[in-house]
């Protein structure tokens, strides 16, 4: 499949069919973090090196809705020049259109139609917005969560979930102030669980140190370390609201909602069918 028929494909991916995805060995990267650690500065560096290895890479970069258009608001493609001019790089960012959780519900059978085509490495960069950022282990393999000096109380992010979730920690701008404290606290929260913390890596997309010793930590990654009832859990609920948001009759529910016609209750049972 041709690259804009590929494109064409990703729009409407319920229409085309392929089988899911093998999970193992893992494929999916899910890079998450709030709006301002460098995220796609990151993710850059991951797609160079990948490319330089001979890997066929995807990045599915998931942007806030604009409220007029309906598209992708940031564009982050300006942010990463790994994208330009290489065949081996298939970039797209995709609108939240507003879905609960910031996950986008076709997602996961993008993911699914990228693997089909050959795109054996995936990322996911997600928004960046706290506690919707767990909803992303419903779609990738692996978690990395990137952190970065001046981000305020760790531990209010902690509260957000993903911390938990991650299979490794990277705390971004090292050569700024605060960056080890950063680090340091990240570690001391994680200590308190009952499960074995994630690897945590001080590195400088700016500057590139660290930046190899996080890609071959992302490379030898191993099982998830995460919950596995956490991460079901996820991908359970991403499949029931993406069964909800495209039943045929979700628009007039939902309007019936807004009017008072019907009570929550009422709604879900039209939408379930019962």
């Amino acid at each position: 499949m041709e690259r804009r028929e590929l494109a064409r494909a990703l729009s409407n991916p319920q229409d085309i069919s392929c089988p899911p995805r093998i999970r193992e060995p893992w494929s999916v990267l899910g890079v998450t973090g709030s709006p301002g650690v460098g995220k796609s500065c990151i993710v850059d560096k991951i797609v160079k090196s990948w490319v330089d290895e001979g890997d066929k890479v995807a990045v599915l970069a998931i942007d806030p809705s604009s409220p007029v258009t309906g598209g992708a608001l940031l564009g982050d493609r300006m942010r990463m020049s790994s994208v330009d001019a290489n065949d081996s790089v298939f970039f797209r960012s995709i609108a939240t259109r507003n879905v609960p959780g910031g996950i986008p519900a076709m997602l996961d059978r993008m993911i699914d139609l990228l693997f089909h085509e050959g795109w054996r490495k995936i990322i996911i960069e997600t928004v960046g917005s706290g506690q919707s950022e767990v909803r992303v282990v419903a779609v990738a393999d692996r978690i990395l969560l990137v952190e970065g000096p001046g981000r305020g109380d760790i531990i209010q992010a902690e509260k957000a979930g993903i911390i938990e979730l991650s299979d490794i920690i990277a705390v971004n701008k090292s050569d700024l102030p605060g960056a080890e404290k950063v680090a340091q606290e990240i570690k001391l929260s994680l200590e308190m669980s009952d499960t074995k913390p994630p690897a945590i890596l001080l590195c400088s997309a700016e500057s590139g140190d660290g930046i190899s010793e996080l890609i071959e930590t992302i490379n030898d990654l191993p099982n998830a370390k995460g919950p596995s009832i956490a991460k079901a859990r996820e991908r359970l609920l991403s499949a029931n609201q993406e069964i909800l948001l495209n039943h045929p009759d979700f628009s007039d529910v939902l309007k019936s909602l807004v009017a008072d016609e019907i009570s929550i209750a009422d709604a879900m049972a039209l939408l379930k069918g019962a």
